[in-house]
């Protein structure tokens, strides 16, 4: 019997974005990312793509809990596996632009595995500018 290999299929987007909306109960000590404008930065983040030609290449999704409650709103880019904390449409610009568009990385919104509270990622946040 021989062995017979197949490739992976080719991917159907060239990037997935997931943009954390989990709803957590009102006051829960981990907060939500929908309590901190998870949704309308989505919405704003699919509109900015397919502005930018990137709608065919580029799948943006909702997420249920990333898990990463404390630091949201937080969303992952995929194939990559790269982590954000985004606040604002501005910080959604650069996200577009930079990874999505250049094919860089937004250093400063970047999230760090240990990453643990917002403290951690204020200082370097700092630092940067």
């Amino acid at each position: 019997m021989s062995e017979h290999v197949t490739a992976d299929p080719a991917p159907y987007y060239r990037a997935h974005v997931f943009v954390c909306t989990n709803e957590r109960e009102p006051g829960h000590p981990r907060g939500c990312c929908r309590e901190k404008g998870g949704d309308d930065l989505r919405d704003y983040m699919k509109k900015k793509a397919t502005g930018l030609g990137l709608g065919k290449a580029v799948r943006i999704n909702n997420a249920g809990c990333l898990d990463r409650c404390e630091l949201g709103p937080v969303l992952v880019v995929y194939p990559e596996g790269v982590w954000y904390a985004v606040t604002s449409k501005a910080d959604i610009d650069e996200v577009l632009q930079t990874h999505l568009v250049e094919g860089k990385r937004v250093e400063r919104l970047m999230l760090l595995p240990t990453d643990k509270l917002p403290a951690d990622i204020v200082a370097r946040r700092v630092a940067a500018e």
